[in-house]
């Protein structure tokens, strides 16, 4: 029995170390099997990895970056105006850089298409801003208590058009908005705007435009007695203000193969939108008896005559032009339009035969793609317009009353302001910082620290005083490098911390940028330091 029982052991044993090796070799074949299968999907998923990480490097099409002396400029532009529009009473607002889809929705005609909507997430429905104005007439609507107010407002808008950059035409742009809400005595809140228009664009240096002028009223007057049905006169409005960047010809034919006018009435407005002038032109309108027959357009004459009584009175006339070509596309505006337009506002020249045969040959035309540049193409546009629009806040307030709140306004745009300045500029005296004073040290021997809490408490003084100062970033720094840094900002002082100077109280302030008529500078006491060279920049 005791036999059987070892013999039964010594088998069972053998059994157990045979079954635990299969079992031990069959799980490392399904591990190895399992690598192998899983390897494919591993690849797989680094390759798709890669190919995530994989993107061009740029920005959006129609917009930018802005750095250095190109914000230098920029910023120049916003502080010139923002000085006009405080000038004349003007308190700023915000409002988001968004809207509700349906607050834009039906404000801005044929540019409708232009807005940007943003993705439908589940919850509101929402659009990038494509002006300043639509969005103030909702705030005003959403404050009813506010019955009068000059506001400004600087701030981005987007339009999905044709970017040209070096036109200034973008999709992300600045505009500087002021705007006169409230009810007044009939043109003293237009003139003013114009005013300010003529203002801004001469305080910042631009002296050769136009400000167009028309009225709305004088407009669809001429449409009603040309026989346009008021149905379509926002339509034919929108042709005609095309007429700054196509001919006459092709408007017209706009207006009859595409809207359906009947060609007698196409020509008759013909007559009308190609006459301009002033005061001279307002004569010949009041002497057109069936013109002043309609109510309308004898209102909206009788606007521009007290206009050019007011804008006399703000030596402004002498750049306005009654342009009765001007019809600005936007459904909102119910009174005086204007656009400021420069000698490069326009479209270039059409070529010549031969410079189109040319071209032609060299199979380069106007690009098709939406996202291409066209700045060979096109002109920079206006660089500033506006109007009066008496009822957009009213369809807002959802008033039965039209005119709850009226406004007129100036928007100046910003990049194509920009794009003329800078080709004017000399944008190597341009400096991108505003530093005045480059504190140096100079010194040397087992003893030389370098100065560089030194440094740091002179610069400390000098910023509690206003100066604006700066210092390398070095403990030991060689004199070159200093003089490198401070002349790569441009810095028109130096204040040099001596090794044996300094321990006296004393420090030395030079002037930079002389070249072989540089002198070896001013020993100035420490606490006379902020004060000296107060002085000095008053000079340099």
């Amino acid at each position: 029995m005791l036999l059987f029982s070892r013999t039964n052991s010594s088998v069972c044993s053998q059994l157990i170390r045979k079954g635990l090796q299969r079992s031990l070799f069959s799980a490392m074949a399904s591990t190895e099997e399992t690598q192998v299968a899983a390897a494919p999907v591993v690849r797989k998923e680094k390759e798709k990895k890669e190919k995530v990480q994989q993107y061009t490097l740029k920005t959006p099409k129609g917009t930018k970056d802005w750095a250095d002396k190109d914000m230098v400029l920029r910023t120049r532009i916003f502080d010139t105006l923002t000085a006009v529009f405080k000038r004349h009473g003007g308190v700023t607002i915000d409002t988001p850089v968004f809207e509700l889809r349906e607050i834009l929705a039906g404000k801005y005609g044929e540019d409708s298409k232009l807005i940007y909507d943003l993705k439908d997430q589940g919850g509101e429905l929402c659009s990038l801003r494509y002006d300043l104005t639509v969005p103030f007439a909702r705030f005003l609507a959403m404050n009813p208590t506010i019955q009068s107010i000059k506001r400004y407002h600087i701030a981005k808008v987007y339009r999905r058009d044709q970017p040209a950059m070096t036109k200034g035409r973008m999709r992300e742009f600045y505009q500087c908005d002021f705007d006169i809400a409230g009810t007044y005595e009939t043109m003293v809140p237009d003139a003013e705007a114009v005013a300010i228009a003529v203002e801004g664009l001469t305080e910042l240096g631009i002296e050769e435009f136009t400000v167009k002028l028309n009225h709305r009223k004088i407009l669809d007057g001429i449409f009603a007695v040309c026989g346009v049905p008021e149905a379509d006169v926002r339509k034919i409005s929108s042709a005609v203000d095309k007429l700054d960047k196509v001919s006459w010809e092709d408007v017209k034919k706009e207006m009859v193969e595409e809207k359906n006018l009947p060609v007698e009435a196409a020509d008759k407005i013909g007559e009308y939108v190609k006459l301009k002038g002033g005061r001279d032109l307002i004569a010949t309108l009041e002497s057109d008896g069936k013109l002043m027959a309609n109510e309308s357009a004898a209102q909206g004459v009788k606007d521009m005559v007290l206009l050019y009584d007011y804008l006399d009175a703000f030596e402004a006339s002498s750049k306005v032009s009654f342009d009765l070509s001007l019809a600005r596309g936007l459904d909102y505006y119910t009174g005086i339009i204007y656009e400021c337009v420069t000698t490069g506002s326009a479209p270039p020249p059409a070529p010549t035969e031969e410079a189109a045969s040319s071209k032609k040959s060299s199979k380069k035309s106007k690009p098709k793609d939406e996202d291409e540049d066209v700045s060979e193409y096109v002109g920079i546009g206006s660089i500033a317009a506006g109007g009066r629009y008496d009822e957009l806040v009213g369809m807002f307030a959802q008033s039965k009353k039209k005119s709850v709140m009226p406004c007129v306004g100036i928007s100046f745009g910003v990049e194509r302001l920009f794009s003329i300045l800078k080709a004017k500029e000399d944008m190597s005296k341009v400096r991108a910082t505003a530093t005045d004073v480059y504190i140096m040290a100079f010194g040397g021997g087992k003893e030389w620290t370098g100065f560089l809490p030194e440094r740091m408490k002179v610069a400390r003084s000098l910023w509690k005083a206003g100066i604006s100062a700066e210092y390398l970033y070095k403990s030991k720094p060689k004199p070159r490098q200093q003089f490198e840094a401070a002349d790569k900002i441009g810095a028109p002082l130096a204040v040099i911390l001596g090794q044996d100077e300094y321990s006296q109280g004393k420090v030395k302030v030079k002037q930079l940028g002389l070249g072989d008529n540089a002198d070896e500078g001013i020993d100035v006491a420490l606490e006379d330091l902020a004060e000296y060279v107060k002085k000095q920049l008053t000079i340099v």
